[in-house]
């Protein structure tokens, strides 16, 4: 059995139809991360793994602003804990983070992320590992570890992967703020929204369009993706044969072709 969805204290998360919405609630600090958050996005994201009638993750933050990266409030009790004897206790609360982001990167749904204003550290993150973002023209996109003496440890490799090694250096090492539209042209987002009503009928398209798609040959094909340049290459298409001979002898396969065949939507699309 899949598991109950958690319940959460510093995020929204309301299922509407075959979307999961999730809101990042912490308006006051533009939705700067707490490790508390974090936490309660491992266990949310680990409770989805398995629940097929979840087909998309809508993640936005409350009130205008997307994400401004991790609160720097919770440094301050790493450090106290360090101060009491912990020597990991920085290493431990950036790891978590990470533990959370390879999560969201894995989940089977496809991810959505309506990016609206600040956009920054961890929020950067999570829009490099979404399967569609859209920017609101308001959207303001930076990485500032490093202008604070820090590195963006966890959030590093997700950036390369959505943008490349090149722009990911002059992004993290010059400390830069770009808009929705280059944060376009970077391919850090898919499409920039002309103006608030627009931003949501785009939400709206993203959500009818996976509707088309079946669940779980959305999650095998989101595994392969995923699995490319990590899994040697014979393996890898081993694999992806074994996928395809499961959907189409046990899988969605026969309801897909014969809806083709008859000239009507597959029963996921109705």
């Amino acid at each position: 059995m899949s598991q109950a969805l958690p319940e959460c204290k510093e995020l929204i998360v309301e299922q509407r139809d075959h979307a999961l919405f999730v809101t990042i609630n912490r308006p006051q600090r533009r939705n700067a991360m707490t490790l508390n958050m974090v936490e309660e996005m491992v266990a949310l994201f680990s409770a989805i793994e398995d629940k097929r009638e979840i087909r998309a993750v809508v993640f936005r933050g409350a009130e205008g602003h997307f994400c401004a990266g991790g609160d720097l409030k919770d440094m301050s009790g790493a450090g106290k804990a360090a101060a009491a004897g912990d020597p990991d206790a920085f290493f431990k609360l950036n790891r978590k983070f990470g533990e959370m982001i390879t999560l969201a990167n894995k989940i089977p749904q496809a991810m959505i992320t309506a990016l609206e204003g600040t956009v920054m550290g961890g929020g950067f993150g999570l829009a490099c590992i979404s399967d569609w973002g859209i920017a609101h023209p308001t959207a303001r996109f930076a990485l500032p570890e490093t202008s604070m003496g820090l590195p963006p440890a966890q959030i590093a490799p997700f950036v390369v992967a959505r943008v490349g090694l090149t722009q990911a250096r002059r992004l993290a090492l010059f400390n830069l703020r770009i808009g929705a539209d280059e944060a376009k042209q970077l391919g850090i987002v898919h499409t920039v929204a002309k103006d608030d009503a627009d931003f949501e009928a785009l939400i709206a398209q993203a959500l009818e369009q996976v509707k088309q798609c079946a669940p779980e040959a959305n999650a095998m094909t989101k595994a392969i993706l995923l699995n490319v340049g990590k899994l040697e290459h014979e393996a890898l298409l081993d694999g992806a044969a074994r996928n395809f001979s499961d959907a189409v002898s046990q899988g969605e396969g026969p309801e897909g072709t014969m809806a083709f065949v008859e000239k009507r939507k597959p029963k996921w699309a109705q």
